[in-house]
């Protein structure tokens, strides 16, 4: 038989698997049962009553989330010359064109979000084997194909983040750190999760919310009592 660790005999301790928490308790557990010696990552499931394979019950969005991330964005802005220094103030790590167009065929993908004007989208959406299946292609949506780069830049820093629906019914996202406050954490989820409820499908037919976990990068997952959260 496995010898259960001294993390693992703690987690045990303080967490019921099969017990609905409050959100707040919820954001509060997640630091007694967090062991990483790195500041794991929070991460917020959401399980939707659609089906994904209807083009009409397609969820996406955009969020800003009111705490950010708690961690640094590394943004690539691709433009013309004229939107360079704006690019720059804002904060962004690259800027350029065709210098890191060549870069990105060549396999380089060392950013976390590609924000580019549209005037420049037909030189960037040759790129799209390559950023697509790595979640960075530029997309109108969610707005980094915009011609205020520098205030796409500044909202991305500030933790406005893009997401969608995966083929199994389920948004997985970020929503912050483990070092963050519950607060914090609560705070961040409560805007997701209002953000997904305005984008229910009209065609969405029964239960909208199936389900809603918390958890951190090796915790395991805390499932929410969504009878705790308003308007959902």
């Amino acid at each position: 038989m496995a010898k259960i660790s001294k993390n693992r005999k703690a987690v045990e301790a303080k967490y019921n698997p099969d017990k609905l928490y409050s959100l707040e308790d919820a954001s509060a557990l997640l630091k007694d049962i967090t062991f990483t010696k790195f500041d794991s990552s929070v991460d917020l499931d959401i399980r939707l009553g659609v089906d994904p394979k209807k083009s009409d019950q397609m969820v996406r969005g955009v969020v800003s989330l009111p705490h950010g991330l708690g961690k640094s964005v590394r943004v690539l802005v691709l433009c013309t010359p004229d939107k360079v220094q704006d690019a720059k103030d804002a904060g962004a790590e690259h800027v350029g064109l065709d210098e890191y167009i060549q870069k990105i065929e060549g396999g380089w993908t060392d950013i976390d979000v590609i924000i580019c004007t549209p005037t420049v989208m037909a030189k960037v959406g040759k790129l799209g084997k390559v950023l697509g299946p790595r979640g960075l292609m530029p997309n109108p949506k969610s707005g980094t194909v915009t011609l205020e780069v520098g205030k796409a830049v500044k909202e991305v820093k500030a933790g406005k983040i893009d997401f969608k629906i995966d083929k199994t019914g389920i948004i997985h996202v970020s929503i912050g750190k483990a070092s963050f406050s519950p607060d914090k954490i609560r705070d961040n989820a409560i805007e997701m999760i209002n953000v997904v409820s305005k984008l229910k499908p009209a065609s969405a037919k029964g239960a909208y919310f199936r389900s809603i976990c918390l958890s951190t990068t090796m915790s395991p997952g805390v499932k929410i009592d969504m009878g705790s959260i308003a308007g959902i």
